[in-house]
């Protein structure tokens, strides 16, 4: 039987949860997910300086609101440190590390000497095979005994094997001389302890994996299945940085677009199923494969983005959607609606989400059912209402009075009408949508007259009319 799979997001708490982490935590997500596996969340709070809490709940809140839902309780990296300590003791112990009394001003000596005469800057340490008996009596790092000649190979499922020459690997430090363990032992012990299988992340690590195979193979652990992913660029093929726009999770969710959209996007980038774009979470489930995942960066682009949005607003339950719009009205730091706009948003679903891409554009359709009398128009609604639109729409009041209240009657009644006045339903469709909505751009008249109902309806007729 194959060992079940567990990956891992493990993001650092000095910011909020950055897009391109947002996909990694998508693609680790998917992975497990798809496979019945465990998908675990380790913050990476090592570094006390630029760790906050505030950083933390941010990146919890952006997973929340993408859906990224973990196992088990979010694992502190920074609260195993004496479990992280004891491997480096067990390997100082197994003679696979050595204590180094080398300073950092010696360290530092050292490196300025070699690079002014043109040698490797890799730092040897003179401790590496020097007895216990000649220690001092001082403070001191401990430091992995790197292979000193041969080569390491990462075998990575997405960018193929890497070698390199094990020359370029130093002694790398495990403990520092204040016993305080380095990043890169911490995430290889939680990994292990974690029971990790699989580590997808940013290929800005892959260099890192020959450093952390190290410590794998000193200790006997079984080494996971890499996968590193290209990192995401802005749409002129630059990485991904501010000057492309929103960076973080939680501001895409702040400008309205629906999490699943976005969770489709992201899972595109970088990553195909054929000529699939548009599909659900539990087609994603089925079909990421690490395979499938491309060697090159990704660009995002706001339009496909867009794009996907809109698809997955047209197909959303109307309940659903409806949540979701109040959670962005909250993120976006907006007034939040009444229970009575609440019920008509949804009841307008029908004819709002077919073409809106975003929540803002969704929300502006629906401006005739969230807004009330006496209602506030526009330049061009106002316009519509001149003398003569005002006069035939004091004749049809009465007309409507009698209609029978459903799409198709009150299309013919209205056609009926405008062809008693020799004239077209078209001529009448303007002046009806600044009174039903203040607006000169709406949901088609019809519609809007269903969701108002008829009470509703004759009175901002009547407002105008008299």
């Amino acid at each position: 039987m194959s060992q079940p799979v567990v990956t891992r997001f493990a993001p650092s708490p000095t910011g909020f949860l950055h897009i391109g982490g947002a996909r990694t935590a998508l693609f680790n997500w998917l992975y497990a997910r798809g496979r019945g596996g465990k998908f675990l969340l380790r913050i990476e709070d090592t570094d006390r300086a630029r760790s906050t809490p505030e950083a933390t709940a941010a990146i919890l809140q952006g997973m929340a609101w993408l859906g990224l839902d973990h196992d088990g309780e979010v694992v502190s990296q920074f609260e195993g440190a004496a479990r992280h300590a004891e491997v480096a003791h067990q390997l100082l112990a197994e003679g696979k590390a050595y204590k180094c009394f080398s300073t950092q001003d010696e360290i530092a000596a050292f490196r300025e000497a070699a690079k002014a005469e043109g040698k490797s800057t890799l730092f040897h340490s003179p401790w590496r095979d020097t007895p216990e008996s000649e220690h001092p009596d001082a403070p001191f790092a401990i430091r992995i005994k790197a292979p000193k000649d041969g080569e390491t190979t990462i075998r990575d499922e997405v960018q193929g094997d890497v070698t390199i020459k094990n020359a370029q690997l130093d002694d790398m430090i495990l403990l520092r001389s204040d016993g305080t363990p380095v990043y890169m032992l911490a995430v290889v012990v939680d990994d292990h302890d974690m029971g990790v299988t699989h580590v997808i992340r940013g290929d800005d690590h892959l260099m890192n994996a020959a450093r952390q195979m190290m410590i794998y193979e000193a200790m006997g652990w079984d080494v996971p299945v890499y996968a590193h992913i290209p990192l995401i660029h802005g749409s002129d093929g630059k990485k991904l940085s501010k000057r492309h726009g929103a960076l973080g999770a939680q501001e895409y969710q702040a400008m309205g677009y629906p999490a699943a959209g976005m969770r489709n996007y992201l899972a595109r980038l970088g990553w195909s199923h054929g000529d699939d774009e548009f599909f659900s979470d539990t087609q994603a489930k089925e079909w990421f494969d690490l395979s499938g995942i491309g060697k090159s960066p990704a660009r995002f682009d706001t339009k496909k983005l867009e794009n996907l949005c809109g698809q997955h607003i047209a197909i959303a339950e109307d309940a659903a959607l409806r949540q979701e719009i109040e959670a962005y009205l909250e993120a976006a730091g907006q007034p939040a609606l009444s229970d009575v706009q609440s019920q008509g948003l949804e009841r307008a679903m029908f004819c709002l989400k077919d073409r809106a891409k975003t929540f803002p554009e969704l929300l502006e359709k629906a401006h005739f059912v969230l807004t009330s009398r006496p209602l506030d128009r526009d330049a061009k609604a106002e316009k519509a209402l001149d003398s003569v639109s005002l006069g035939i729409l004091g004749e049809l009041t009465p007309h409507l009075q009698n209609a029978s209240w459903s799409r198709d009657e009150l299309e013919a009644a209205l056609n009926e009408f405008a062809a008693a006045k020799d004239t077209k339903f078209g001529k009448l469709a303007g002046p009806l949508r600044a009174v039903l909505a203040g607006r000169a751009v709406t949901p088609s008249v019809f519609d809007m007259m269903i969701c108002l109902g008829r009470e509703e309806t004759l009175a901002r007729l009547k407002d105008v009319t008299g």
